[in-house]
């Protein structure tokens, strides 16, 4: 093991080409999760990430040791300063811009993507640590991440699942038709926390936070409750 550490952190074209390769495959073993999941960044995605940041760190030791030898003379004579982690260091402020365009507000006010942005970040950072040899990082971090993505996506949604506090999302005729809503709500014995009510068009629309009942923490009797009303068009709740 030691002697494949410090292979990686030679700086030869083999141990180049397998820094890459080595942040491919972290990228690419959280994005195949993403990806059987049908999210915004999938296997692909997360694989051009990793590799991606690894170039821009080995291109920045690449240039730290051509400064310091065949460019040395040159850089004496303009006297031109340097700093490697500078070059490296924009492969974490450029994911942001990737990130953010995974990230959108839907139609019932709830943003989504927030998942696959910091997922993206964290497979940037993979990569700079795989571009630097850095193989004791590698490993245990890509290991983290894939069970936060993974193996904790289920024990989330159950989480969500048997909470009592829920949000939902209504689309009702008249603005008057909140006032049965919320009666609805109270007479199923559950505690009305916020109202936010809107107008698109003919429509209206309300965000309301409810704390259910300790008898009652079912959350699909609370939105067949709100749905069986004659003035509600749709209700849905809010998961991000």
């Amino acid at each position: 093991m030691t002697q494949i550490m410090d292979f990686l952190r030679e700086f030869t074209f083999a141990s180049v080409a397998a820094r890459l390769f080595l942040a491919m495959a972290a990228g690419g073993a959280i994005g195949w999760g993403r990806s059987r999941r049908r999210k915004a960044a999938g296997l692909r995605t997360f694989m051009l990430v990793s590799t991606g940041a690894a170039l821009a760190v080995i291109l920045s030791v690449y240039e730290y040791e051509m400064l310091g030898t065949i460019w040395a003379d040159a850089v004496a004579a303009v006297g031109m300063k340097f700093d490697a982690s500078r070059f490296a260091a924009q492969a974490v402020g450029g994911i942001g811009f990737l990130a953010a365009g995974t990230i959108i507000k839907t139609s019932d006010q709830l943003v989504e993507g927030l998942t696959t942005a910091t997922g993206l970040f964290a497979a940037t950072c993979l990569g700079m640590a795989a571009g630097a040899g850095y193989l004791e990082l590698v490993i245990p971090a890509t290991a983290i991440i894939i069970f936060t993505l993974t193996v904790l996506h289920p024990a989330e949604l159950e989480f969500r699942r048997r909470t009592r506090i829920i949000s939902v999302f209504v689309t009702y005729e008249k603005g008057r038709d909140i006032a049965v809503i919320m009666q609805a709500v109270n007479d199923h014995g559950a505690q009305i926390i916020e109202v936010q009510t809107d107008k698109r068009g003919k429509k209206h629309t309300a965000v309301i936070g409810i704390r259910l009942a300790k008898e009652k923490t079912s959350h699909s009797q609370m939105l067949s409750t709100i749905a069986t009303l004659p003035c509600v068009s749709s209700v849905e709740e809010m998961v991000p």
